[in-house]
This record gives C-alpha cells, structure tokens and sequence, in this order.
C-alpha cells in the first residue's frame, strides 16, 4: 500500500472523531443560538424601541465589519485581561453565536420586509393580533425567502469552525495540524481534512437543494416538472 494511502487511513479515524466532537456540534450550537440571535435582532431593527433597534444597528456594523478570526482572539484571548476567562469551546462557541447572529439577523430583517404590506392588512382584518399576524402569516412567507440565504450560512460556518483551530479547539483542523506535527506530511493531512469538509459540504448542499424545493415558491411547480 502507498505511504500516502495508509497515512490516510491511520488519520482518518481521529479526524472523523475530532469532526464529530467537536467541529458538528460547534456548528449546529452556534447555528441554532444564532439563529434564535438573528431572528431577536432583527425584530427588534423592524419593530423595537429606537434605542434598542440602534443598539442593534451598532452590534450588526461591529461584526460584519471585523474578521471573525480577530473575534474569536478577543474573546479567548482578550477578556482574561479584564478577568473573564473561558475554556476554547464555549470562547468559540459565543464568537460564532455572535457572527452567524449578525449575519441572519439581516437575511431574516429583509426576508420580513419582503413580504407584502397587504399580508398585514389582511392578517388584522380578520382579528387576528400582531404575534398571530407574525407566526401564522409573515413569517412562514419570510421563511421560504430565507432559506436559501441561510441554508448557505450554515454551510460557511461548517468551513468557518476551523478558524476554532486558532484558539486551541481540537476540532477537525487542529487534530490534522496535531498529526502534521508528528508525521510532516502536511500535504497529504491537510487534503483529507479538505475533503472531509468538502464531503460534509456537499451533503448539507445537498439538503439544501431538497430543502429549496420543498418551501421555495416555485416548488410545488418544479416538483410537478421534475
């Protein structure tokens, strides 16, 4: 057997361990807090006080216009020195959280203001209260809209958690840079490492196309052609 093959094959055991670990449920916390996250903040920007919606507005420009990676140093490595000290995990997992919350905090404030004025109107013209109006017509709309858009954050933040490396998480990456180390192939570690996320990607694509085709607008006329 070539020596490659079977350096592949002896990592790809801890790599497949540190992805399940570590990296899937990173990925799917700070997808799920940030989400929860987005969807607040944006609500907020649409229908909450202006200073709170201000507030909002300054947390937005502050993440989207810094790297994530220098979030992620000044959580872990910053706050010790006003005493707030955090483990790598959790320091990630609130960096994360905070990046994906920007960031659908806007796709999800402009899927809501997508939807037409007359949803409202009609929505309140049969009784119904704003939260009812909110749950059972706008955001159900605003939903299919969104889905695209948010179903292709999910898939960055999977390739995003490998930043995690940098701040000493033992996720995917930073157990190929361990093995790297010992073994002095990077190449050969860091393709697999490539094409497992790459594998993990194209998966999550695929359940998004799925997806898409279930709540898209056009998907019960795209389904009825395929």
């Amino acid at each position: 057997m070539p020596h490659w093959l079977q350096l592949m094959l002896d990592s790809l055991g801890p790599l497949l361990w540190a992805g399940l670990v570590f990296t899937v449920p990173l990925t799917l916390l700070s997808f799920a807090l940030g989400l929860s996250l987005g969807l607040l903040s944006a609500l907020i920007r649409l229908f909450g006080p202006p200073p709170l919606a201000a507030l909002v507005r300054f947390y937005v420009w502050i993440i989207r216009g810094t790297p994530l990676l220098v979030q992620l140093f000044l959580i872990f490595y910053g706050l010790p020195s006003v005493g707030i000290l955090l483990d790598a995990f959790p320091a990630a997992l609130i960096g994360f959280t905070l990046n994906i919350g920007a960031y659908t905090s806007e796709i999800i404030r402009a899927t809501i203001s997508s939807v037409a004025k007359g949803q409202w109107e009609a929505s309140f013209s049969i009784g119904m209260s704003w939260g009812q109006t909110m749950r059972r017509t706008i955001l159900p709309q605003a939903t299919r809209v969104a889905v695209p858009p948010l179903s292709n954050t999910f898939i960055s933040l999977v390739k995003d958690t490998s930043l995690a490396a940098a701040i000493t998480v033992p996720e995917l990456f930073q157990t190929a840079q361990r093995i790297v180390a010992t073994t002095y192939e990077p190449l050969i570690l860091y393709v697999e490492a490539a094409l497992i996320y790459l594998a993990i990607s194209s998966v999550l694509s695929a359940l998004q196309a799925r997806l898409e085709m279930r709540l898209g607008r056009y998907g019960g006329f795209m389904e009825a052609r395929s």
